[in-house]
């Protein structure tokens, strides 16, 4: 009798010791490795559809690390990226905090809010869009899907507040049609802080220096002290929906910052369609281009 108690008791701990490992593993797995994320609206469709489940692969462009816990208190948090094996290049559909939570005149980080785009600007990239399309300069490969430009360029009215862009100044004037050339810096980049600069520029600065800009009389001032240029510290990048007409993305809010990335949107492992609540079964295991 006690043999069998003794080999009950003992299958039941190497029971729980795997589960445990098998929880523990996913979690790290979840944490280094990918993610899920359900497709919560049509700005990247046709490719991504309400209702996809994607996985994100954080390994590419490297995990991040910061204080999770800071984080979902709303509290701003310092966060590091651990290397990964591959960069991010023009194109690629991509996860992210969406840096304007509260505010689109102040950068900051909310863990439960997340955008998907694609990256059509890359630090260093001065970017353009011509008659409803996107333009990187030197870089000759088509940006963003083209489908959706064409259908910008060839709109006569659009609807109240789709037409005009960040950074909102009437006198650059961009608009989703006709806009920059913006050049989006990188981490070293420098400067020189007129007014134009200013208003493109302000709230990254205010992001990195977590700190006031203000300009007055042709002066720029940082925390109250007068400035003429300015270096970046981080990365930046230029995002874009497939659905141009419908998509809250960079044309508005501005640049996104690098800690800001999830990872790279690589497969739909599930499709349900949210109106039949049906299998879509012909979505399963597609792969993200």
């Amino acid at each position: 009798m006690k043999t069998q108690t003794y080999n009950f008791i003992n299958k039941a701990i190497n029971i729980v010791f795997w589960l445990c490992m098998i929880v523990l593993l996913w979690l790290v797995a979840q944490f280094f490795i990918f993610t899920s994320f359900i497709i919560p609206s049509n700005s990247m469709g046709p490719g991504l559809a309400i209702g996809d489940n994607i996985l994100v692969l954080k390994s590419v462009i490297g995990p991040r690390v910061f204080n999770l816990f800071a984080s979902m208190r709303n509290e701003q948090t310092k966060i590091y990226r651990i290397p990964g094996f591959k960069k991010i290049k023009h194109n690629d559909i991509l996860v992210f905090n969406f840096p304007h939570p509260n505010s689109w005149d102040k950068i900051e980080m909310h863990i439960l809010k997340y955008y998907i785009k694609r990256c059509v600007g890359l630090p260093g990239d001065t970017l353009s869009i011509q008659n409803g399309f996107f333009h990187v300069r030197g870089i000759q490969t088509p940006l963003g899907n083209m489908d959706s430009q064409k259908r910008i360029a060839t709109t006569d009215k659009f609807p109240d507040g789709i037409f005009q862009s960040f950074p909102y100044d009437s006198i650059l004037d961009w608009n989703i049609r006709d806009f920059g050339p913006l050049y989006i810096p990188g981490k070293g980049d420098s400067i020189t802080l007129n007014q134009t600069n200013f208003k493109i520029y302000k709230k990254l600065i205010e992001w990195e220096q977590q700190g006031n800009l203000q300009c007055k009389d042709s002066t720029t001032f940082l925390n109250g002290k007068p400035i003429n240029g300015y270096r970046f510290q981080k990365n930046y990048y230029f995002m874009a929906g497939d659905n141009g007409m419908n998509s809250q993305d960079s044309r508005y809010w501005g640049m996104l910052p690098e800690e800001y990335i999830v990872g790279k949107a690589w497969i739909i492992w599930k499709s349900i369609d949210p109106y039949t609540n049906k299998f879509r079964w012909e979505r399963f295991l597609k792969v993200i281009h």
